[in-house]
């Protein structure tokens, strides 16, 4: 007589095979074409927190080496990676990075139809549809997430601010004469602005 054997454990290990399949196609896709920013060291070949670190470090000791004085501004996304649109990254996808027929249907078909539901002690609340975030523990869920705020990029580029990034952390870095401090300071205040206009259509900002 067989006993009854529990598929849940066998369909996760397939979704993350599939998920695997997925991000090594994708991430070929991204590297060949040079789609990510030089400067987003999370969940990339070659790039850590160390990497993130070293140039951050790097750059503010050749301010200070150059007898100027540095402003060095970290921004962090206040949870991120659950309000990511569903709609708007498939139209990030699409338009910044070619994905097109079954892929972005794959793409799409993948963050459908996602519920959670809320577990206290014997007690589950109802059900409820997800139409914003990455599905956390997942092998794409982080990739996705990267993929969907590259263009933050442009923003530090068009206010000529040094930057990096990690995830969903952002370091920009302001450097001038120290009589030129007040003008470094409404660069910066200008960049922060942009990029809280960025994350707004991007919806990763509580709007109410």
């Amino acid at each position: 007589m067989l006993s009854h054997i529990d598929p849940s454990p066998t369909l996760v290990f397939l979704s993350k095979v599939v998920e695997k399949v997925v991000d090594v196609r994708l991430s070929d896709h991204m590297n060949r074409h040079h789609l990510l920013p030089v400067f987003q060291s999370a969940y990339r070949p070659r790039h850590s927190t160390e990497t993130a670190l070293a140039r951050i470090m790097n750059d503010m000791i050749l301010v200070v080496d150059d007898g100027r004085v540095g402003a060095l501004t970290l921004l962090d996304l206040s949870a991120a990676f659950d309000t990511v649109d569903h709609s708007v990254l498939t139209n990030v996808m699409r338009k910044r990075f070619s994905v097109s027929g079954k892929a972005l249907g794959w793409v799409e078909e993948y963050m459908r139809d996602r519920s959670q539901a809320v577990h206290v002690n014997s007690n589950e609340s109802a059900s409820a549809v997800l139409k914003f975030g990455v599905p956390q523990g997942s092998v794409l869920g982080p990739k996705i997430f990267i993929d969907y705020a590259e263009d933050v990029s442009e923003i530090f580029s068009q206010h000529d601010l040094s930057h990096h990034l990690f995830a969903d952390d952002m370091q920009c870095l302001c450097c001038g004469k120290p009589a030129e401090v007040p003008y470094m300071v409404t660069r910066i205040e200008n960049c922060v602005a942009h990029v809280c206009t960025w994350c707004a259509t991007k919806r990763l900002v509580d709007k109410n």
